[in-house]
């Protein structure tokens, strides 16, 4: 592989290890209604556990109440289920065609343990840039070592990884203290 290649890949992978995080962290809950909170529930229906964007329509009209319209009426009380059972701490209430969630208001205690949780993915999206960088050191050494690489273009690579770690190192950063300052400030 030359050093161009290794380079793409590392970004790229970078890039995922980065919407992951975003990802998560769009789950986290804060005292707004949100429908990322419940996206990514599974739902055991038809004999197989299945997203709930797949089989309902998910939308938050007031700042304090998620509502989720199945596509399917029948689908109404696997859904309750699983939204009960998600330890999300939330209660749905069924009228019979939709399921309304009100959003209660976070509690002091229950926002450090969001914050604390927000650190932990924080921290393994970092370490997982980290690894993606050994990563790509490594194969740069591999490509200088089999004498496909001269030893210049190796260490101008490495550093181009270095910087590229510290920019997504800092979008990591600086996604995490946005939601920390969203579940604070609610």
């Amino acid at each position: 592989m030359s050093a161009e290649e290794i380079l793409f890949d590392v970004e790229e992978r970078m890039e995922k290890a980065l919407a992951k995080l975003k990802h998560d962290l769009a789950g986290i809950r804060t005292g707004r209604a949100n429908p990322g909170l419940v996206d990514s529930l599974r739902v055991e229906v038809y004999g197989s556990p299945t997203p709930i964007k797949t089989i309902a329509a998910v939308g938050a009209p007031e700042a304090t109440q998620i509502v989720i319209r199945p596509f399917d009426p029948g689908t109404l009380k696997d859904i309750e289920k699983a939204v009960q059972a998600s330890g999300l701490g939330l209660n749905p209430q069924n009228d019979g065609r939709l399921i309304r969630i009100n959003i209660p208001p976070l509690s002091t205690e229950v926002r450090r343990k969001l914050v604390a949780r927000i650190k932990e993915l924080s921290e393994e999206t970092k370490v997982s840039i980290r690894n993606v960088r050994r990563d790509g050191n490594k194969s740069l050494d591999q490509e200088q070592k089999d004498k496909n690489l001269t030893e210049d273009d190796r260490d101008k690579a490495k550093d181009e990884i270095q910087e590229l770690t510290k920019k997504f190192e800092s979008q990591a950063t600086t996604a995490a203290a946005d939601k920390e300052k969203e579940v604070m400030d609610d």
